[in-house]
């Protein structure tokens, strides 16, 4: 509806006393220059053109299925075209789209998902306000030649892109993504579990999350700021994500995924959205002291967790380690423990499947994180190969 009218307000609302609403908000509207309240009055009142009795739909075009010209101003024309994150790629010619493509049995042409700025599809009778887009194997090839990756990853890819869940959200909140690796791939695609997990020290944690962002920008329509990203003061987790895979071999618990009712063999994705990960020490709680109770640390930092987001903690597993002596060996004693109520206060989150913990990284000094992060679905990667 390229005709909608649309009366426009000066963002945010809240906040605001009610002299600051009548003097920000329903004064001039900032477009078109009157009061809010007489445009509103306008945009419903006023006769329509013949502009705006015009109907039909309107066609996305993929454009052209090949570019030629010098590299140099191809790689200007993906990032003028916002399909980049504006660093180099590496430009997705048809010979590395099907070097790609041997990383799975999967025909270039098959749909994989759909994806739209929000993941969250209209309920009947609702607006789909962001179009999702649809994709094949193919475009998720593409995207993740430019992102870097070798054939082995694109199986991870194809799993979390079967989900149809976007990497850059549109809301105003600046989310961070992440992704949970774990089954025997880890160790096939060289997925770094130990010092530095959750940093940029391997090719596959660096290029599975950056090809994520890119594929959202370029089959799902988002991160086009203005439209259908805005976030406030951005992210700067976006640029790559957080990648975990988890460390399973020294993790003192049973792993994530086998927690969630998957096979120790199977190899699994798991997706969680939220503020992001931030190390523990942060934490007023997080003192250090002659003899450390983690804990008791871990609970008080995760019943302090904003609502929106449950918390989610990586531990290294030397805290995981500690944890389990203290008493816990398992996960799920340990959470249920954490809900219980200290010293009349609970927890502001609901039950104690919403508590999140993750074991990665070394085993060289006493260091965790956590972070509200809500998990939201598993998937299967062999189906992808």
């Amino acid at each position: 509806m390229p005709a909608l009218r649309v009366t426009y307000l000066i963002s945010p609302v809240w906040g605001k006393t009610p002299d600051q609403i009548r003097k920000d908000i329903v004064s001039n509207s900032p477009v078109s220059g009157k009061m809010v309240m007489q445009d509103i009055v306008d945009n419903l009142t006023r006769p329509l053109t013949a502009e705006e009795k015009k109907s039909g739909s309107r066609e996305q075009s993929a454009g052209p299925a090949t570019f030629t010209d010098t590299p140099e101003k191809l790689e200007q024309y993906f990032m003028d075209n916002r399909m980049t994150d504006y660093m180099p790629i590496v430009l997705p010619t048809p010979e590395r789209v099907n070097e790609m493509l041997k990383g799975t049995s999967h025909r270039p042409d098959e749909m994989v998902g759909k994806m739209a700025a929000h993941t969250q599809p209209p309920g009947e009778g609702q607006v789909e306000v962001f179009p999702h887009w649809s994709y094949t194997v193919k475009t998720v090839a593409i995207n993740a030649v430019m992102a870097g990756m070798k054939p082995d990853y694109l199986p991870v890819l194809l799993a979390v892109a079967s989900t149809g869940k976007e990497a850059l959200s549109v809301s105003d909140n600046s989310f961070a993504e992440m992704l949970v690796i774990n089954g025997p791939i880890r160790k096939e695609i060289g997925l770094n579990c130990g010092i530095g997990a959750m940093g940029p020290f391997s090719q596959a944690n660096s290029t599975i999350g950056r090809a994520w962002s890119l594929l959202s920008l370029n089959a799902g329509n988002c991160g086009r700021v203005g439209t259908t990203y805005m976030g406030t003061v951005g992210n700067p987790m976006n640029w790559n994500n957080i990648i975990i895979g988890e460390n399973e071999e020294d993790s003192p618990w049973k792993p994530f995924h086998v927690r969630n009712g998957f096979k120790p063999n199977d190899n699994v994705v798991s997706l969680f959205e939220g503020w992001g990960i931030i190390s523990a020490k942060n934490s007023r709680y997080s003192a250090w002291t002659k003899e450390m109770d983690f804990p008791g640390i871990i609970k008080k930092i995760m019943n302090d967790v904003d609502l929106l987001f449950p918390p989610t903690v990586v531990l290294s597993p030397i805290v995981a380690n500690f944890v389990k002596q203290a008493g816990y060996d398992s996960v799920e004693k340990l959470t249920e423990w954490i809900m219980k109520p200290e010293e009349g206060q609970k927890p502001y989150f609901g039950n104690a499947s919403q508590v999140q913990i993750i074991v990665t990284g070394g085993s060289d000094n006493n260091y965790y994180s956590y972070g509200g992060m809500r998990y939201g679905r598993s998937v299967l990667i062999d189906p992808w190969r």
